[in-house]
């Protein structure tokens, strides 16, 4: 398959994509207004409201990146500069592209970018977890 027609069906899937996180985003709002409004219970009902409100929005902050992001690709592809890195230039590999097809830039310029953002030093994804601290109860 060529790199014009796999672009295509990034494309469909973007499209696909987008509609589906603003089918869930009017769901996600929609929820917390009529929750908002059934507000009743004790303290703890609150505390467990007050904490479900914090996940529900940041799920909604994260479905929103993502949609802003869809939509910029969309653009993109509408503009003819999709599939491009925006830091050197150089085409983003398809096999990125079909695992984000909303990337803005390519591997080497994606970890140049984590590296400084990282004070120099590079991030091991694989090792993000190793030192993390273990909640104990």
């Amino acid at each position: 398959m060529s790199r014009k027609e796999s672009i295509k069906k990034l494309r469909e899937q973007l499209v696909r994509r987008r509609d589906a996180l603003q089918r869930a985003l009017e769901g996600d709002l929609s929820l917390l207004r009529e929750l908002h409004q059934e507000r009743t219970g004790d303290v703890l009902d609150a505390a467990a409201d007050t904490v479900q409100d914090e996940l529900n929005s940041q799920l909604i902050e994260a479905e929103s990146r993502e949609l802003s992001a869809i939509n910029e690709a969309l653009e993109r592809i509408k503009r003819g500069g999709y599939g491009n890195c925006d830091s050197c230039g150089k085409p983003i590999p398809l096999t990125r592209l079909r695992a984000i097809p909303y990337a803005t830039d390519c591997i080497g310029c994606r970890r140049k970018a984590e590296t400084r953002s990282a004070g120099g030093r590079a991030v091991m994804w694989n090792r993000v977890f190793d030192n993390a601290e273990v909640d104990s109860y």
